[in-house]
């Protein structure tokens, strides 16, 4: 019998929860294969059988275990059993020639399949106002849609006709270990910094029109999208390199200043707000950092991020836009000092050389520690990633190439 023991995950990881068991008791598992799902304070990870054998549950689902503790075992002198093994799929039966003298039927086209039923005004109107027909709950024979079921729907979109407007039901469910320490990290950052909020806005007409000229041919050469988060890490990597105190923190009785820029994204995953680090992004190339972000998104989404994955950081990019924010005041990211909060581009009328034109803008926000950073620095750090976007041509030289070439400050 061997035992599967809760494994190491971290040096501040002291306990887990065994979230969900992907086997059954007494069902015989292969080597490597996947057992449960154990999340941390930090991330949700897999436990894998150390040998093939019969599985023997021990810990329960929902269950908080310490590190080492017992989670279940495997025997591993069981006998594996005759149907273990997926048998190959039969293969297709071969279409039968047709007989001598006789012609081939033409293919039949099936219609295709409902298990409702509609009147046919029902079933225009439906068709006309794009109504799914699982949308609409049917009161005639059997269940058939009628045509005041479809319009009942209509004016009451989300509810099926003839439930309940209201409902006085409630469930109570366990907080997650991730969601235990967002909530206690959240509450840390405002009652122990001094945080306060600039903002400013940013014309993003030159970094589309470079998403729409080169997008195919980036794609082509890289394999991944051209997107906006490249553009804003680069900027604040410049950014953050002029002014320090931004890239810094507080610890004890010290200031830790970074000579690096390791690069927090907050990603919305299932389980919660999480924040991968792309490290040393200073020094990464723009296709670089987009394919940092989608590996790093895409292990969010199927919560496969390590501890390693999230620990550290320097700074925070966090981006409300894609849930349509137009304007918000993001938290900080502890220790960090700062974090910047990206927003919908929305077009907007602005002042152009005395001109009224309409360009898509985008709101943004710093959020700082003013114990560290000053208002100076926080605008100043704003300023310069507003002035590295509008013109991203910037970005290839940290500063305005004219200044370089007449080397002048």
């Amino acid at each position: 019998m061997i035992d599967i023991k809760v494994p190491t995950v971290g040096e501040s990881i002291s306990e887990v929860t065994l979230v969900k068991w992907l086997k059954k008791e007494g069902d015989y598992v292969n080597r490597d294969e996947v057992l449960c799902e154990l999340e941390s304070e930090k991330a949700t990870f897999e436990l894998n059988a150390e040998q093939a054998g019969t599985l023997h549950i021990v810990a329960p689902e929902g269950a908080t275990l310490n590190i080492g503790d017992l989670a279940c075992s495997i025997d591993e002198t069981a006998a594996k059993p005759a149907g273990a093994e997926a048998s190959a799929p039969a293969p297709a039966p071969k279409a039968e020639s047709p007989k001598k003298d006789e012609k081939p039927s033409a293919p039949v086209a099936e219609a295709p399949k409902s298990d409702v039923k509609a009147t046919p005004v029902a079933q225009a109107i439906m068709s006309d106002k794009q109504v799914k027909p699982t949308e609409v709950k049917g009161t005639g024979s059997k269940g058939r849609i009628m045509k005041h079921d479809v319009l009942e729907a209509i004016s009451n979109p989300g509810r099926k006709g003839g439930d309940a407007a209201f409902t006085r039901e409630e469930r109570r469910e366990k907080m997650s270990n991730l969601r235990k320490t967002v909530s206690r990290r959240l509450v840390e950052a405002k009652n122990s910094t001094a945080m306060l909020t600039t903002f400013n806005e940013v014309d993003m007409t030159r970094i589309m029109d470079i998403r729409k000229q080169y997008k195919d041919t980036f794609k082509e050469q890289h394999g991944v999208n051209l997107g906006f988060m490249s553009f804003f890490t680069k900027a604040c990597c410049t950014a953050l390199q002029e002014w320090p105190a931004v890239n810094a923190y507080i610890d004890g009785d010290a200031i830790l200043y970074h000579d690096y820029c390791d690069i927090s994204i907050a990603v919305s995953a299932p389980k919660g707000l999480v924040v991968p680090v792309i490290r040393n992004a200073e020094s990464m190339s723009m296709a670089d950092i987009e394919n940092k972000v989608v590996e790093l998104a895409k292990k969010a989404r199927d919560n496969k991020l390590s501890p390693d994955e999230m620990a550290g950081g320097t700074f925070t990019i966090t981006n409300g836009g894609v849930f349509g924010s137009l304007m918000s005041t993001p938290i900080l990211n502890i220790p960090q000092s700062a974090i910047l909060g990206m927003h919908k581009i929305q077009d907007r009328p602005v002042a152009i050389n005395g001109k009224v034109e309409i360009r898509p803008m985008m709101y943004l926000a710093v959020s700082y520690d003013h114990r560290i950073i000053d208002g100076r620095e926080s605008v100043g750090f704003l300023v310069r990633v507003k002035e590295l976007l509008e013109n991203p041509e910037l970005m290839l030289f940290g500063r305005d190439p004219m200044k370089i070439l007449l080397e002048t400050p």
